[in-house]
């Protein structure tokens, strides 16, 4: 029996949370990046050797990136709900790259500016000043573990590399980052030189540490030690698809909202070490929440045999998924595959007129369709189930403006494989609809 959420959600802003934390993180960045430029110019250059200077410049703005990055990472909740873990994760990736270039360009211009005052080759170099220079060793060390991280987060690298192989080896960033700045204590020239540069790069990278540590590790462990969330029933909804309900203690007390996911632990003995992002298939109620999954490998599979009572440590709520982002009163949701999850939430929380795509190959494809024919018809939405072949594309703008001719005066809400959400986002730009009023959580996340 599907349960209608009546809480009325916020109404829609004027200015979009999203707009407010992302012009948060612009001028955060900004700024420090001037302050960073100030110290550098009151220190003096230290060097009449241009290369030599350009690279402690570039090396600044390394660890100026290097703490931002952990910024972006630290899935800090006011943060998340505005932007997205899905655009944070993208940032943090340019952002990666960036630095990686910033510190060879430290590393490259110190080391030919040195071996040009001293006429000796870089390479003899480079080993001069790893044995004579405090932290210099330390520093290379640091940017060997940048690029090893920076090798395997290529799109290349990444896409053949096993979840938890390529997590494993990114936590050696925290290793280069430690490295780093004892490298930027022993040498750089805003620590020696100004009593302020050097407090200021000790709040810099207390902030950002300190974020970490709260955001990755004593959130998620005081709200799993608060809610003590267990399995309390399995329920295939087909052969490849299967529903888990988790309830705990002061649940009404979780600040999770429809449309956003948890990376879930199961703590039996072949799956503790394992986390998996899925996403909330009901519009948490106060006393249990719900995920859908695809049976889409051994993993997945080990889901159905879940047993009741079985420990779970979840990491979350995450996602800017949420009805927090509306612009109007009424609203599309687009939903493909398994992508429904949280549409499905979604549609349980939404208020004013909804109507629902859901884009499939097949009837049987449908997850969960029984269950949204039922919410639909007793919120008044208008259901529509789209079947066939990727080809013709059935939501192309012609079709899409057939089904709701009133498409660019609602808010749309867009879940689904990566081809789909790429396909309706071009097609909803054709039609007109204002960018703020489109919301898309990739499949990779949302799944």
């Amino acid at each position: 029996m599907t349960t209608v959420q009546r809480v009325q959600p916020p109404p829609p802003t004027a200015v979009r949370p999203k707009v407010v934390a992302r012009t948060g993180l612009y001028t955060l960045l900004a700024a420090n990046v001037g302050v960073v430029t100030f110290f550098f110019v009151q220190a003096g250059f230290g060097a009449s050797n241009a290369l030599i200077v350009l690279g402690r410049l570039a090396g600044l703005y390394g660890a100026l990136l290097m703490a931002f990055q952990l910024l972006l990472v630290a899935r800090l909740p006011w943060f998340d709900r505005r932007i997205g873990m899905d655009r944070l994760t993208s940032w943090h990736r340019w952002v990666g790259f960036s630095l990686l270039w910033m510190l060879l360009a430290h590393a490259v211009f110190i080391v030919f500016g040195y071996a040009q005052a001293s006429s000796m080759g870089p390479v003899d170099q480079l080993v001069d000043l790893a044995e004579t220079i405090e932290g210099v060793l330390r520093a290379v060390v640091a940017l060997a573990l940048i690029i090893v991280v920076g090798v395997v987060s290529a799109r290349y690298a990444r896409r053949r590399l096993a979840y938890e192989t390529w997590h494993f080896i990114h936590l050696y960033t925290y290793l280069a980052v430690v490295l780093a700045f004892t490298h930027q204590v022993a040498v750089g020239t805003t620590f020696t030189a100004s009593s302020t540069a050097k407090t200021y790069w000790y709040i810099l990278w207390g902030v950002a540490l300190t974020s970490v540590f709260v955001g990755r590790l004593a959130l998620p462990l005081w709200r799993n030690l608060r809610h003590r969330l267990r399995v309390t029933a399995v329920v295939p909804e087909s052969d490849h698809v299967v529903s888990i309900y988790i309830s705990g203690r002061d649940l009404d007390r979780l600040p999770a909202r429809a449309g956003q996911f948890f990376l879930w632990r199961f703590l039996t003995k072949g799956r503790w070490w394992q986390a998996n992002p899925f996403s909330l298939s009901a519009a948490p109620d106060g006393t249990q929440l719900r995920l859908t999954a695809k049976i889409a490998g051994d993993g997945t599979a080990a889901l159905r045999h879940l047993k009741v009572g079985t420990r779970v440590f979840a990491e979350g709520p995450y996602g800017a998924f949420t009805t927090l982002h509306r612009t109007q009163p009424d609203t599309l949701l687009i939903a493909g595959g398994v992508g429904i999850t949280p549409v499905r939430a979604l549609l349980e929380e939404l208020h004013g007129h909804v109507v629902l795509i859901y884009r499939v190959a097949t009837d049987r494809d449908a997850v969960l369709y029984d269950e949204l024919a039922q919410l639909a018809h007793a919120k008044g939405a208008q259901l529509h189930l789209v079947t066939g072949p990727a080809a013709p594309d059935k939501l192309a703008p012609h079709e899409l403006a057939r089904l709701v001719p009133d498409v660019a005066d609602r808010d749309v809400y867009v879940c689904g494989p990566p081809g789909m959400t790429t396909a309706v986002l071009r097609t909803l730009r054709e039609l007109g609809v204002p960018k703020p009023q489109i919301h898309a959580e990739r499949f990779s996340l949302a799944g």
